[in-house]
């Protein structure tokens, strides 16, 4: 670690207002941090993600954190990575950028100064229909008085219920223990908004056509604020049920936000969306960097800094673009 400390921020994505969205904290590396180390700074900051960001020759390589798990995909964390890079200059406004993860490369930019808003591209995941788990449509039943008209599992590890419009979704007390096992990793629970335009929530200039909440006791987040994956995840969905290749999706806890979300031709899923810097500082208490080397022709580190290695070794060529 650098003498002076470690560049980080907190930023909450995918609102428009601060005090709202999602908060994810960005610890910029200047040198690989052994898994054990992360784990218990997401521990101590206690937001969703936290998101760890090291640059490597031409790349930059992303890993996130929950409070309790690393996880293999995270879009608001994503989002605030992007915008953090554009507060410490490293991409500018009109251009994009790749960021090599456990999920793969994913694409991100600024597209335009001023605007205020961050695009990235996360994979959109297949949804496998099932029938709804007895236990769930009997939660559903009893805390909202309507259950399931849809299920789906995905190799994500969500599982999804689709609710018919008129259940009061965003009042519905957090289920937490209540949830079986099986769901515990990540449930999402979403329905069609309905009314006319100017009576739903709007998402950067344009009203919600769905809203869902994602409630993830296995990960160590009792409910996520808003959850970009989740939302990568069920467009499509929306997509096909609306037809329409451009839907916006709207997340209804105590910190509300949306993004938009289109489908791209690679068959990922591209979120637009903002977010709000709340505060830039340095980080004291840092790891004890491994400096051996990273990527082809180096040996294998030890196991709590292979995950660094293996993205290494994926990432490949100049990614600014």
């Amino acid at each position: 670690m650098s003498s002076m400390g470690l560049p980080a921020v907190l930023i909450e994505a995918f609102s428009e207002l601060p005090g709202a969205g999602n908060g994810a904290a960005v610890v910029r590396l200047d040198a690989p941090a052994d898994d054990a180390w992360m784990q218990r700074l997401a521990g101590s900051l206690r937001q969703s993600e936290t998101a760890f960001l090291l640059p490597w020759q031409d790349a930059w390589l992303l890993r996130w954190f929950t409070p309790g798990c690393e996880v293999p995909l995270c879009g608001h964390a994503t989002l605030a990575t992007l915008l953090a890079l554009a507060h410490w200059g490293e991409v500018q406004p009109g251009t994009a950028l790749q960021l090599q993860s456990r999920s793969g490369p994913l694409r991100v930019a600024l597209p335009s100064a001023g605007s205020g808003l961050g695009q990235i591209d996360l994979p959109a995941g297949e949804l496998l229909p099932e029938t709804p788990p007895t236990a769930l449509q009997g939660l559903l039943l009893q805390r909202l008085g309507h259950q399931a008209d849809a299920f789906w599992s995905s190799a994500l590890g969500y599982h999804v219920a689709l609710l018919p419009a008129d259940a009061p979704l965003a009042t519905m007390a957090d289920p937490g223990a209540a949830l079986p096992d099986p769901l515990r990793p990540g449930l999402v629970l979403m329905q069609e908004l309905v009314g006319e335009p100017e009576t739903r929530p709007q998402v950067c200039g344009e009203p919600a056509d769905y809203q869902l909440r994602f409630f993830a006791p296995g990960l160590g987040i009792a409910e996520d604020p808003v959850t970009g994956s989740a939302h990568a995840l069920v467009a499509r969905c929306w997509q096909q049920r609306l037809q329409r290749s451009r839907v916006v999706g709207w997340q209804c806890s105590d910190r509300p936000g949306g993004m938009v979300c289109e489908g791209l031709p690679s068959g990922m899923i591209r979120l637009t969306g903002s977010g709000s810097l709340l505060w830039d500082g340095t980080l004291l208490a840092g790891p004890q960097p491994w400096r051996e080397g990273l990527g082809p022709g180096c040996a294998p580190p030890p196991a709590d800094w292979l995950g660094w290695h293996e993205l290494a070794c994926a990432a490949a060529g100049p990614i600014l673009s």
